[in-house]
């Protein structure tokens, strides 16, 4: 893996700031931009044969004065005979009269056309006057024999890599073409600095005249296209947003409701005492992330963001009806990402920043639904819910290329580690953190597979996933602080390039400091991923899974979750809530998806006694 992917792969992660395509080169330094921009659009254009001209001979032999200045009005008259359109290094055409000076007296000269065409850009074509024009140059024709000799007599060019001029091969149209026009500006340059001491006879001149004119559609193509390349580049470095630095941004504008069910907000008589109310409801998000290269193998990630979707937890009593796609800073701007990111060897890379560096956006991403901006609408559908244990922003981590499919990230990360106060609350090694590695493993081509393990400090019951059973005690009880390790894995199958399957599972086991017993979880997820759905660029997905759930809680009476109305006793819930989700995110243009999604909850709250929850959303992406 290249540097710049060890830095990358973290980024591609689909937390909300991490959701863009970041490029997997290194960002074009100063000193070679308008370089490589030239050379990637000739390309384009042109084989690396036609662009690149043989090396010029220049002897350092001096003439006359006179000798200088009469031959180099005869060679300047002699290219003005045959009109070059839009070139640069060629005076403007004043009169197109024969050459006297060099065509009188001379026999077996022949008529040319001298009528000019105009350009056309759209067709490399367009300057192809008759049917021989289309052959290449075979080393028997009249032309390349002539433009051996010339090149022989006046030294105009020093052969290509190998020392020889052309050699015995064909050469197409274009390149023969270039060696006459380095031959000309070689000749060209020679008269004006005094570098020739030979006498140009007429003879070479009208044979100079009659190969311009024979080559005269490839010589002008060969000018469009350079000036073509120089407007891209003048047209790059006008528009450039800098040198060092590349700005992504994404929008999501989106509608989103829910049906209003019955709640039993005190699970001990299975009585609905409340009914789920959100109105539906237009809102926004946007993200701009600066990616800053100083050497090329370093990433500067500065994120940016502002939105208005809250979470619905609130008004529906649970958190399984989360969006994936929720931003909710009352439209402030706020930084979701500064992190530096950089290598130490060709196959590890290190990430640390104070926003930004969690295992969601350390660890390499396995499912293919994942993405807030363009994967499954939910939060639970986004990725195994252990990965975000801790709610971590900044810290430090690593991804560590181990061979060709063996990879190993590690990080840690803290929840608020700026806060410089209570040592419990906040910090960088107080309040709530994490630890965690991933073995990222592709046993073949076509599988993907990620095994998680993370250890967590909570110093108030909650795990900080924000999905199913986050709360680990009862809220009758004094809160207490909880260590939990947790593990999990991520599996996905590329059957064929139009479907994957896959799924996931996780289980946590949280002991409290001062309190016997212990709380477990699990969660599982299976998926089908449908890309190019109908159309290239498409992705569809089908979702079904148990969002995280309280299967054990031995804690003493009256501290445990699943029964807290109902004494706190030992025990775990007895209920099952079961997620299935469904989206299709159609990809209108290159910058523009439109994404309608449905998901529904069974048992919502791991309770039988609620009503089936149903959420909605239609999301739309602009990215730029």
């Amino acid at each position: 893996m290249s540097d710049m992917s060890l830095l990358m792969a973290g980024v591609l992660a689909t937390g909300p700031i991490s959701a863009l395509n970041l490029p997997e080169k290194p960002v074009i330094t100063p000193d070679n931009l308008v370089q490589q921009s030239t050379q990637e659009n000739l390309s384009q254009v042109v084989s690396p044969a036609e662009i690149t001209p043989p090396e010029f001979v220049q002897p350092d032999i001096t003439t006359s004065s006179a000798i200088k200045h009469k031959y180099e009005n005869i060679l300047k008259k002699s290219r003005e005979k045959i009109q070059f359109i839009n070139s640069p290094n060629l005076p403007e055409l004043k009169n197109t009269q024969a050459v006297t000076e060099v065509a009188q007296n001379q026999e077996n000269t022949e008529e040319f056309s001298l009528s000019p065409q105009p350009p056309d850009s759209d067709s490399q074509m367009s300057q192809v006057t008759s049917v021989s024009q289309l052959k290449d140059v075979q080393p028997s024709d009249w032309a390349f024999n002539a433009l051996q000799a010339l090149v022989e007599r006046y030294g105009c060019i020093a052969g290509y890599h190998d020392g020889n001029y052309l050699g015995n091969r064909t050469i197409s149209r274009y390149e023969f073409a270039a060696g006459l026009n380095a031959c000309l500006e070689k000749l060209n340059e020679a008269v004006a600095n005094n570098k020739i001491n030979t006498v140009i006879n007429s003879e070479d001149l009208i044979l100079l005249q009659r190969l311009q004119s024979e080559f005269k559609a490839e010589l002008q193509q060969l000018q469009q296209r350079v000036e073509a390349v120089e407007n891209r580049t003048t047209e790059l470095q006008a528009n450039q947003f800098s040198t060092t630095t590349r700005l992504f941004g994404q929008a999501v504008f989106s509608v989103q409701g829910t049906n209003s069910p019955d709640v039993d907000l005190f699970p001990r008589d299975g009585v609905p005492e409340r009914q789920g109310k959100t109105n539906l409801t237009f809102t926004s998000s946007a993200q701009l992330t600066l990616a800053t290269s100083f050497t090329g193998r370093d990433l500067l990630l500065t994120g940016l963001s502002a939105g208005n979707l809250g979470s619905n937890a609130a008004l529906l009593s649970t958190n399984m009806g989360r969006l994936g796609f929720e931003s909710n800073t009352d439209n402030n701007l706020v930084v979701s990402d500064l992190s530096y990111r950089f290598v130490v060897s060709d196959n590890l890379g290190i990430v640390v920043g104070t926003a930004g560096v969690n295992p969601i956006n350390t660890f390499r991403g396995i499912s293919p639904l994942e993405g807030s901006s363009d994967g499954a609408i939910s939060l639970f559908g986004q990725r195994n819910p252990i990965l975000s244990i801790g709610n971590g922003t900044g810290g430090i981590g690593f991804d560590w290329q181990i061979s060709d499919r063996i990879s190993l990230q590690g990080v840690y990360s803290a929840e608020i580690p700026s806060f410089s106060g209570n040592i419990n609350q906040g910090g960088l090694f107080g309040g709530r953190f994490t630890a965690g590695t991933q073995l990222s493993l592709a046993p073949t081509d076509n599988i993907d597979i990620g095994v998680h393990y993370l250890y967590s400090h909570s110093p108030d019951g909650l795990l900080g996933s924000g999905i199913g059973d986050s709360q680990l005690i009862s809220p009758f009880a004094d809160a207490t602080a909880f260590d939990t390790q947790a593990i999990g894995a991520t599996v996905a199958w590329r059957i064929n390039p139009n479907l994957q399957l896959g799924g996931w599972g996780g289980f946590t086991s949280s002991k409290p400091f001062n309190l016997p017993g212990s709380v477990e979880t699990t969660n599982w997820m299976v998926f089908a991923a449908f890309p190019n759905l109908l159309r290239p660029g498409n992705l569809g997905g089908v979702l079904v899974g148990q969002p995280p759930k309280i299967t054990s809680s031995t804690l003493p009476d009256g501290f445990n979750f699943p029964k807290f109305s109902d004494g706190g006793t030992a025990g775990g819930r007895s209920d099952t809530s079961i997620h299935i989700e469904l989206f299709y995110r159609a990809q209108l243009s290159d910058n523009i998806a439109l994404t309608p999604g449905l998901f529904v909850i069974f048992n919502p709250d791991h309770n039988a006694a609620n009503d089936t929850l149903i959420v909605g959303a239609l999301r739309a992406t602009f990215r730029f």
